[in-house]
């Protein structure tokens, strides 16, 4: 059994940044892709990114190539997202997936594990 637990999102001003955080208690974290999806109120769960099992691997969504990096320490069994540059429209609740097998994967549907979603607000 795998519990994710992501770090508390917060409110940062536009332009601003956070890193967001989620620890697994699987024992198979270091051979495992993760990824970070978001929702927005009223709309479906969207990937962000994604990471392969030793990070030489990051897949991002358009909206925030550039400003977001996935990383993940193996030793700690976490990954990050740090997001910069944000903006209004990155407002969600943002969840930590896991992935049995050690791809990074833009799918929502191919990931095992689900975090509890932690609130990410960026007022303008």
């Amino acid at each position: 059994q795998v519990e994710l637990v992501e770090s508390v999102g917060g409110l940062v001003q536009a332009g601003g940044s956070l890193r967001l955080s989620c620890v697994d208690s699987g024992r198979t974290f270091r051979s495992n892709g993760m990824g970070w999806f978001r929702q927005a109120p009223g709309k479906e769960r969207l990937f962000v990114a994604a990471i392969n099992w030793d990070g030489g691997v990051t897949k991002y969504a358009d909206s925030v190539k550039g400003r977001f990096t996935i990383s993940r320490d193996n030793a700690k069994n976490t990954v990050y997202l740090q997001m910069n540059s944000l903006k209004p429209e990155d407002t969600a609740v943002y969840y930590c997936a896991a992935d049995l097998g050690p791809y990074a994967t833009i799918d929502g549907v191919l990931y095992d594990y689900w975090g509890q979603g932690t609130q990410v607000t960026v007022s303008s």
